[in-house]
């Protein structure tokens, strides 16, 4: 058995009516028809969705010798940055 919870949501008068007609057409309370409506959104939203693939743009390396991103004094010499208090 599911469980279900009650909430409130504000939905568009125009939907709202809508999901309402279907609702009394098909003899289902608004809850079952929005329930539906929502299931069916996610669930083809979840199959069309695509993975994301970076670039890979080939970088071999890391930081330079001496090099301390955590150490701010370091960082603005390095970055040449006179306002040292611009990196806190």
């Amino acid at each position: 058995m599911m469980r279900s919870m009650r909430t409130t949501v504000n939905i568009d008068a125009e939907l709202l009516g809508r999901a309402k007609e279907l609702a009394a057409r098909s003899h289902r309370t608004i809850g079952s028809v929005l329930e539906e409506a929502l299931r069916r959104h996610l669930s083809e939203d979840g199959a069309t969705q695509e993975t994301t693939v970076l670039p890979d743009f080939g970088y071999v390396g890391g930081l330079q010798p001496g090099v301390d991103l955590y150490d701010r004094e370091v960082m603005a010499t390095l970055l040449h940055d006179d306002d040292r208090h611009a990196l806190s």
